[in-house]
């Protein structure tokens, strides 16, 4: 903000359409792709986020005195609860026995997207402290203006979860995988920090895949084509069609991805056969930030051992040690990752509940949460298959 100048006003904006581009960026920064201007507008822009699908843009921004943007908080006004990955359904169920309306609730977080990052967002003129303050003070009052339940802040940075706390929220603890760069300089090095048995374990998935006849490719920037985004969405849809139902994002959010962001994005592609004859037969998408790598989408038709470790962990750590990244990001759920080198971390949330007597309830099973999942992640990491965690 100027120099002993104060923010003038809040507004409500229900479309990224209507904010300029630069001036979005340079408050979300360049670190995390999944803030950007061109991940959010192209949710909205593809339909995949709309109030039609239960998802009504309801972003904060913060402007000085002169007009110029400062800051601005990522928000929706949720009717349901899907596609967010921290679970509340447990609420919305106690809440409503009680006699309460638990929708609409706002939401500040990346729509289908389980990655931490910033949700207050700020530029580096400012003084972020206060202009992140100021803008939870606006989600507070915009929760009270629409009579929401609740507000959610989810996979937010410990510092803004902190703050929050600071003004009343309640703080929920998760985790999810990550892989971390230890300065290594291929994957056998990567393996090298490995116990023997992991190290073989994970020699035999990779050399299976290679048995098996499949050709791997990963893409980024101008080596993406548009028959790369056709074939990966047959995957996408075909997994949501045996798992999930529909699938939350339009063939249209691909395309303007590769339009918007096509430097960040990593797809990591698995043919049979060789030449034109070749058949795709799985994917794996990722988005790319300074200093991580993100898993984010998979899909395969057939039954191929081994091949979603390949596309999804191994890939991506290939890629990560080649282009110096600090770190993978496998995001939540699977066990299973912690052999292959992705060990737990802490996730944080931040949550405001008006009700006095539905915050305190929630405050009391936070609290049991919170040290159950303290003891699951003290409890995973002893799987670890590092060499020093012998």
């Amino acid at each position: 903000m100027p120099d002993g100048g104060e923010p003038r006003a809040i507004e409500v904006c229900e479309s990224l359409g209507d904010v300029d581009r630069d001036a979005w960026n340079a408050c979300a920064g360049p670190e995390n792709p999944f803030v950007s201007h061109g991940f959010l507008s192209a949710l909205e822009d593809s339909g995949s986020v709309r109030p039609e699908t239960g998802w009504l843009p309801q972003h904060l921004l913060l402007r000085g005195e002169d007009g110029a943007l400062e800051g601005a908080a990522i928000c929706y006004l949720k009717g349901h609860s899907m596609g967010e990955y921290i679970f509340d359904h447990g609420w919305a169920n106690a809440y409503e026995r009680a006699g309460g309306r638990y929708y609409p609730k706002l939401l500040s977080a990346i729509p289908f997207t389980p990655v931490t990052g910033p949700r207050l967002l700020t530029r580096a003129a400012a003084d972020p402290h206060a202009a992140q303050a100021t803008l939870a003070a606006g989600l507070i009052e915009l929760t009270e203006r629409h009579g929401a339940s609740s507000l959610h802040v989810n996979f937010a940075p410990q510092d803004q979860v902190a703050m929050l706390a600071e003004h009343g929220f309640l703080t929920r603890k998760g985790h999810q995988y990550h892989w971390r760069n230890d300065g290594y300089e291929s994957f056998d090095d990567f393996l090298g920090a490995l116990t023997s048995r992991k190290r073989k374990a994970i020699r035999k998935e990779r050399r299976a895949v290679i048995e098996a006849g499949l050709r791997i490719e990963t893409l980024t920037g101008d080596a993406l084509m548009t028959r790369h985004w056709d074939e990966f969405y047959a995957f996408y849809t075909d997994t949501y069609d045996r798992k999930w139902g529909a699938p939350y994002l339009t063939r249209e959010f691909f395309e303007l991805l590769h339009e918007r962001l096509r430097e960040a994005v990593v797809l990591v592609m698995a043919y049979e056969g060789e030449g034109s004859d070749a058949r795709p037969v799985a994917g794996a998408l990722n988005l790319r930030g300074t200093d991580a790598l993100y898993g984010r989408n998979w899909g395969c038709i057939g039954e191929y051992r081994f091949l979603h470790f390949e596309l999804c962990y191994y890939r991506a750590i290939d890629f990560a040690i080649a282009h110096g990244l600090a770190r993978v990001e496998a995001g939540t759920q699977g066990e299973h990752k912690i052999q292959r080198g992705y060990l737990p971390v802490e996730t944080r949330s931040a949550h405001w509940l008006p009700n006095q007597s539905f915050r305190d309830a929630v405050a009391r099973f936070l609290e049991m949460e919170g040290d159950e999942e303290d003891r699951i992640r003290e409890m995973l990491a002893e799987h670890s298959p590092f060499k020093s965690a012998e």
